[in-house]
Order: structure tokens, then C-alpha cells, then sequence
């Protein structure tokens, strides 16, 4: 940490509760729940974990990226495209859902395997690529590049999913800024220091053990999601291990300034271009062309 480095520090911490949702899938929800709404360009942070026999069949999306990372088991999918995969553990896959498509997810279930576990980020996208054709970034665990600021024998791995870190940087790239940390510690008290874009929003949410931010004394705890603040002269935020083993993700995004206008998986900047979405999907144009002819194969299983 350089002696020009100046750390965030904690502004809003929220505890994601695990809920049911859907048939058999529990889901911690802190972005886009009623305790923290607006955090643009982020619109949604899941932590899901899917039992047998549950999953995320055909549904349709527009207006935003999706990001799903898979902490524990694989999930396949496919889409109206002629797009499909499987990530697996450790893996991502970054879908811009642009003006539309139609897709499934489905988690795979092994005989003397935990459930799939993941964390599934929706982000807005700026207003220009909202009508943008989709596309896919997809990256297995051993194309995710890796940061290690104590060097590969030290306590401290950052996985750089998009973004930089420490020299590195990932081949992934959004529509509009944002970067994503996989941190993991198995030492308590190291600390680590990473550089965010000046007035990006950031937050941290955890799913092991606990963390320090910046100057507090006191450790945040397992399953909260944490806002970072973004004043003047702050360049990054100071991290340290409350535990031998810690785990959590880190992520940044430009804010938008636009109107948020959201009916479901659609996500526009006015209310008549959501009505126009809705008039699109039911007549199966402009994104929607197979909405009602295509069905998965996955989502029948």
C-alpha cells in the first residue's frame, strides 16, 4: 500500500437473509431487496444455493447483464440463440442480455456432491447498449487470471473475473465499467490493499469467515453485504482477514445516470420502453423472434 493509497471505508452494511425461491432453491438477496434498492449500475446480488430438482427454467431478460459465478457444482445452460454450456466450479459466465433473449439455467446434480452453490449479479446497462445483440463471455476456473500480492506462497488470492489487480488483469470486458474480485485469505490478519476507479460504486459481500475495512476495528461477518463510500481522494479500500479462512467477492461499477425502470428480468430507462418490451416479447420481435416457439432442452429435464 503506497503512501498516496487512501481507503474507503463502510457506509451501509445489509445481512442477506436465505429465503426460498422458486421450487427448492434458497437465495441470500441483499441487491435489489427492500433494505438496498438503488447501488447502480448493480441491480441485483444473489447468493443461491439450488437443491435437486430446482432451477431456473426458460425466462427472458433485457436490459442488463447477468453474471453468474459458481462457488460449489456446475450449472448448465442454454438459450434462444443456439447458445449453450455448463460453468463449473469456479467458473463464470457474463451474459449481456442487450435487446433480448429467452434462456435457462440449470444447476447439475451429482450423487455424493453438495448442492450448486453461486452468486448471480444483475448489472444495468448504459442506455446506448440496451438494444445491443446478446453476447456471452464465458471463462472455466483455469482462464479466471489470478492476482497474488504476497506472491503465489503468500495468504492472499484475488481471482480477477473482470478488472485489474495487481498487474493482472481479466479478458472479460462489460458494457460499461465494472470490475469483480474473488478474494480468498487463509491467514487471519493479512491485509491487502486493492485500487477502484474514482466515484465507481463498490461493495464487498461475504460468505466466509470475516473482514476488516479500511480503518474499523471491528470485522464484518459472513453473509452481509457491504457499501463502500466514494469520497474525494479515496483510491481503493484496505482489506484485512478477521479469520484464518475468509472468502468473499469485491466488486465496482461506473454509476449510471439514467432512470432505472424494472418489470421483472426487463430492465429500461422509461415506462414506455417497458411497455414496448412487453409488446415485443408478446409479439415476438425486436430480441424476442423465438419467444414463444423455442423451448430448451435443459428446462424439460
Amino acid at each position: 500500500m503506497s503512501v498516496t493509497s487512501a481507503s474507503r471505508s463502510i457506509i451501509k452494511k445489509v445481512l442477506a437473509v436465505e429465503t426460498p425461491e422458486g421450487a427448492g432453491a434458497l437465495v441470500r438477496r441483499s441487491i435489489g431487496s427492500m433494505t438496498l434498492r438503488n447501488l447502480s449500475p448493480f441491480l441485483m446480488l444473489d447468493h443461491f444455493t439450488i437443491s435437486k430438482g430446482a432451477g431456473f427454467p426458460d425466462h427472458p431478460h433485457r436490459g442488463q447483464a447477468t453474471v453468474t459465478y459458481m462457488l460449489e457444482g456446475t450449472s448448465r445452460h442454454e438459450d434462444s440463440a443456439g447458445h449453450k454450456g455448463t460453468i463449473e466450479t469456479g467458473g463464470v459466465q457474463w451474459m449481456c442480455a442487450g435487446k433480448g433473449i429467452i434462456h435457462a439455467e440449470m444447476p447439475v446434480h451429482k450423487e455424493g456432491y453438495p448442492d450448486p452453490k453461486g452468486m448471480q449479479l444483475w448489472i444495468d446497462l448504459p442506455k446506448e447498449y440496451k438494444m445491443v445483440d446478446p453476447m456471452y463471455q464465458e471463462l472455466g476456473p483455469s482462464e479466471i487470471p489470478s492476482a497474488y500480492p504476497e506472491g503465489e506462497d503468500g495468504s492472499v488470492k484475488i481471482k480477477v473475473i473482470s478488472g485489474k489487480s495487481h498487474g493482472v488483469e481479466s479478458p472479460v470486458r462489460h458494457l460499461g465499467g465494472c470490475w469483480y474480485f474473488h478474494l480468498s485469505f487463509n491467514k487471519k490478519g493479512t491485509t491487502v490493499f486493492q485500487d477502484i476507479p474514482a466515484g465507481w460504486t463498490a461493495f464487498i459481500y461475504i460468505w466466509k469467515g470475516s473482514v476488516i475495512v479500511g480503518d474499523d476495528t471491528m470485522p464484518a461477518q459472513a453473509f452481509h453485504t457491504l457499501v463502500l463510500s466514494s469520497e474525494e481522494g479515496e483510491t481503493g479500500v484496505k482489506m484485512t482477514s478477521a479469520d484464518d479462512s475468509t472468502e468473499f467477492i469485491l466488486v465496482a461499477g461506473e454509476p449510471l445516470n439514467q432512470t432505472v425502470f424494472q418489470y421483472g428480468p426487463f430492465v429500461m430507462t422509461t415506462r414506455e420502453e417497458i411497455q414496448k418490451t412487453l409488446l415485443d416479447y408478446q409479439m415476438g420481435k425486436n430480441g424476442f423472434e423465438n419467444a414463444h416457439t423455442w423451448q430448451s432442452e435443459i428446462g424439460k429435464q
